[in-house]
């Protein structure tokens, strides 16, 4: 679910550090740098990267297509391949029978048959398109806080690690001590740590 759905999981994170002066340019810079790359045509499994919001199938990082006030509104995209194992099993079946004709050879080594199963790998990633899944991103920069619209395990491990690598700039996940941390004071906080665990009974 994105930004503009009538229902929406958020993850909110707290931005650690600042881009280098400056940011509009580093921003365009290093967004630009690393643009989701398509696989369609490439024996490759799965590829992640930005987009632009307003078209995730193609990228436009122009200023005035992310800003908004003082936010960074973009989005991040996971593509996968996902090839089914009947079609597999298939295409296998097919390729073996095939060498065993052409060869005359009652049986196939087991380096052979593992050289099959590789080859119909890489044709039928080839051919078959990869699924995109589309996240949405609000980045309130000026105050470090950023959204995330989703909640999925996979993929905000995904974004994490990807943001880090991108700006260099590291992400704390936002829950309601986290929160806490952020705004108490210091006799607050080490009133907060003694408190004892509550148990929550329905």
């Amino acid at each position: 679910m994105g930004i503009l759905s009538s229902n929406a999981s958020i993850t909110r994170y707290q931005v650690l550090g600042q881009i280098s002066d400056p940011v509009m340019d580093t921003l365009i810079k290093l967004l630009s740098q690393h643009t989701i790359e398509e696989i369609d045509a490439e024996s490759v499994d799965k590829s992640i990267g930005w987009t632009s919001f307003e078209d995730p199938f193609k990228p436009d990082f122009s200023q005035s297509s992310f800003v908004i006030g003082v936010y960074f509104l973009f989005s991040f995209r996971i593509d996968k391949k996902a090839i089914p194992t009947k079609v597999v099993a298939k295409q296998y079946h097919i390729e073996s029978e095939k060498r065993l004709k052409e060869s005359g050879k009652e049986a196939l080594s087991r380096n052979e048959k593992k050289q099959i199963k590789e080859d119909v790998l890489h044709e039928l990633s080839l051919r078959i398109p990869a699924t995109p899944n589309v996240f949405d991103i609000l980045w309130n920069y000026e105050k470090s806080t950023l959204w995330f619209f989703s909640t999925q395990k996979s993929a905000n491990e995904e974004f994490e690690s990807f943001f880090t690598k991108t700006f260099k700039l590291n992400l704390i996940r936002q829950f309601p001590y986290t929160a806490a941390m952020n705004v108490l004071t210091e006799n607050q906080k080490d009133l907060l740590d003694r408190l004892p665990p509550s148990r929550i009974v329905e």
